[in-house]
């Protein structure tokens, strides 16, 4: 009659409690070794690796334009042309519609007149001065008559001064009836038409750079002192699956809200080949620490006791180690362990309860689902 294997899978720790119960009294190695090793599956095992640990706050949030321009009509007036459409992309100062100036080209062509006349008044009053001048050498002109014609021409410049100023100013009003781009980008709304009237300050187009976007989101306020600019911010998007990426906090409010105890940060998220776009959720950690350790699942960690253990399968037999604990990864549920090995074979879960020194093995599924039924 050939001896059956123990098995111990999800329900292995039940069975063997019933068991021993049943018995009145703990299995012992000797039983154990009769019976041959426990086979522990898959699911209920774990192994010491080395890897990244890193500490600090979860973030949440959607990405935004880190440079955003509402581009509002400058002068009122009804649209004459449109040269752009939502997604295109514009370079900067790169026209994106036309309003008609009637009243800014009135006021320009009545400007452009009034400093041709001022300038041909001031050229008489120059030659009437050149000539008093000239008069005078002789002893024709009086002093008195000498000093009018030169207030004349200081009137004449000074009124032709204030008629240029205005002059520009109407040439800079003018020349706002063309609608440009403030830097270079993309179009992301366009919110007048052709033969819309609008007024000076109504929105005309949104402009965004898609070239660095910002993630905005708030932290706990413990973390305040370890948090500084520069601090590299690990995160995922929704819709790109697993791919990793990485930012740095640019700016934090120090400012606390005082109902979530938390602080606002901002995240400037490089996006040189235009592949993200703004409005994506994104969620992710703050790196306020980070070093490399030997971990384990923190469900191998047994902190019911005095010092922390782990149960070890080594050499075929379960091994109970007192283990200390580091730092904890919570996003990652990992735990960092000193007193183990890397490639160290650790057991997960209830199976921590089973008793040291029995012998035990790893089994695969199908050998489990065989012994079962048995």
């Amino acid at each position: 009659m050939k001896t059956r294997n123990a098995v111990f899978g999800l329900v292995g720790p039940l069975a063997l409690a019933a068991a021993v119960a049943a018995c009145g009294k703990r299995p012992d190695a000797s039983a154990t070794d009769a019976q041959g090793p426990i086979v522990i599956g898959p699911e209920n095992i774990a192994v010491v690796a080395e890897t990244l640990l890193v500490d600090g706050p979860s973030i949440s949030g959607s990405l935004a334009a880190e440079r955003q321009a509402r581009v509002n009509a400058e002068l009122g007036g009804s649209v004459l042309e449109m040269y752009v459409e939502a997604g295109q992309t514009v370079a900067a100062g790169q026209p994106l519609a036309q309003i008609e100036p009637q009243t800014a080209r009135e006021a320009a062509e009545f400007t452009n007149a009034l400093v041709s006349s001022l300038e041909n008044n001031l050229r008489l009053a120059q030659r009437n001065l050149d000539r008093s001048k000239r008069l005078q050498a002789g002893g024709a002109v009086s002093t008195a008559q000498m000093e009018q014609d030169e207030q004349a021409v200081a009137q004449a410049e000074a009124t032709l001064a204030e008629a240029r100023s205005r002059q520009t100013s109407a040439k800079r009003t003018l020349s706002r009836a063309t609608v440009r781009a403030p830097f270079g980008g993309i179009v992301a709304a366009r919110q007048a038409s052709v033969g819309d009237v609008v007024k000076d300050g109504t929105q005309l187009f949104t402009i965004v750079d898609p070239s660095s976007l910002r993630l905005e989101a708030q932290v706990p306020a413990d973390y305040l002192r370890t948090l500084k600019v520069g601090t590299p911010v690990h995160f995922q998007l929704t819709g790109f699956g697993d791919r990793q990426l990485t930012g740095k906090v640019s700016r934090i409010v120090p400012v606390l809200d005082p109902a979530t105890r938390q602080i606002q940060v901002l995240v400037s998220v490089p996006n040189p080949d235009r592949s993200l776009v703004a409005g994506l959720f994104a969620d992710g950690r703050v790196i306020t620490s980070s070093h490399r350790g030997l971990t384990v699942p923190q469900g191998a960690v047994d902190m019911r006791g005095v010092r922390p253990t782990l149960m070890r399968l080594k050499d075929g037999k379960l091994q109970r180690v007192e283990v200390e604990v580091g730092l904890q990864d919570n996003a990652a549920e990992r735990t960092e362990v000193t007193g183990v090995a890397v490639g160290d074979t650790v057991l997960l879960g209830s199976a921590r309860d089973l008793q040291a020194g029995i012998p035990a093995r790893v089994g695969a599924a199908a050998e489990r689902a065989s012994a079962s039924a048995q």
